[in-house]
């Protein structure tokens, strides 16, 4: 009796379209959360670095929201937003980058000495424009770091939004494994990583040309 092959070579090279089709799928479903949630988290971190006392209220609501397992606020979300709707995957997965983004944007931005604070102030700086120009900057490291674990993260559990009809390559998990057929699952795999690790580089090329100190900051520590 033959031996199932872990990849069928020739299944891959009739199905590149496809494959092309989910990557498309679930880069808009696990990205477009990443933006949003930049967008939402920025101006709440500077509002919680500004007030402290907001901050641990409004960071425990998203850390209670990102406790939730993911599938079950699918099921949740699917009467309002439809079962194959990007919007009932997109939603939570909106919240998820905040909660990551949120800690580690206030730390940045809470990061800046206060004598850097005071020289700009007494530079003639007013508080947004010190925002601009000194705080916001040093918080960039931060931001990256964060926006690198909230994309991975991201990218991972959008295939679980297969399983209610929308989750880009995770279908090709569901596929192999409802077939017994290894090659989908493998090609899944791949795929995911290789869009995980490419936004990985551009995060990490996108940190160097924002922040070029704090990779020397790195190369003179070591």
């Amino acid at each position: 009796m033959e031996t199932e092959p872990l990849v069928r070579w020739y299944w891959v090279g009739d199905h590149l379209g496809y494959f092309r089709e989910l990557l498309l799928d679930h880069a808009v479903i696990a990205l477009v959360p990443v933006l949003i949630g930049v967008v939402i988290a920025l101006p709440l971190a500077i509002a919680c670095a500004r007030f402290t006392r907001l901050y641990q209220p409004v960071a425990a609501v998203f850390n209670v929201v990102y406790a939730l397992p993911s599938l079950a606020v699918f099921v949740v979300l699917i009467p309002y937003t439809g079962l194959a709707a990007q919007a009932t995957v997109m939603i939570p997965l909106t919240f998820y980058v905040i909660a990551v983004l949120l800690p580690t944007t206030v730390d940045g931005l809470r990061a800046v000495p206060e004598p850097v604070r005071q020289a700009a102030t007494a530079m003639g700086y007013g508080p947004w424009h010190r925002l601009v120009a000194v705080e916001l900057p040093a918080a960039v490291p931060y931001l990256v770091a964060g926006l690198r674990v909230a994309t991975v993260s991201s990218i991972s559990l959008a295939s679980v939004g297969a399983l209610i009809g929308r989750g880009g390559l995770g279908y090709l998990f569901i596929d192999g494994y409802q077939r017994t057929f290894y090659t989908p699952i493998i090609v899944g795999i791949v795929l995911t990583a290789a869009l995980a690790l490419a936004c990985d580089l551009v995060l990490l090329t996108a940190r160097r040309l924002l922040a070029p100190w704090a990779v020397r900051e790195k190369a003179v520590v070591r």
